[in-house]
């Protein structure tokens, strides 16, 4: 299990941070784009899905997040492509 703090994050590289410090400690990396992300959550960089991810103070995260990210043919909010992304390869995340 691991812990996000949604007070921190503020943008994109802020939630990167976040996510690398929450899964490799302090400095740690756990992708800095999308892609790198997806990379990570594939193995080897720290965590091996499945895994719990508590991203506390989620809805702070959430109003910051809110930049379109072009998939496919729709738009979607960063925060929520972020969801979708993880439970595509199976992390478990609880909001609160």
């Amino acid at each position: 299990m691991f812990t996000v703090d949604g007070r921190h994050i503020g943008d994109e590289d802020s939630f990167y941070c976040a996510i690398g410090e929450a899964i490799n400690g302090p400095g740690g990396y756990f992708g800095w784009n999308l892609d790198a992300l997806d990379d990570c959550l594939r193995g080897g960089w720290g965590a091996t899905t499945p895994f719990t991810l508590h991203w506390d103070s989620s809805a702070q995260a959430r109003a910051r997040l809110t930049e379109r990210i072009p998939v496919g043919d729709r738009e979607i909010a960063l925060f929520d492509l972020l969801l979708e992304i993880f439970e595509e390869r199976g992390v478990n995340v609880i909001l609160q």
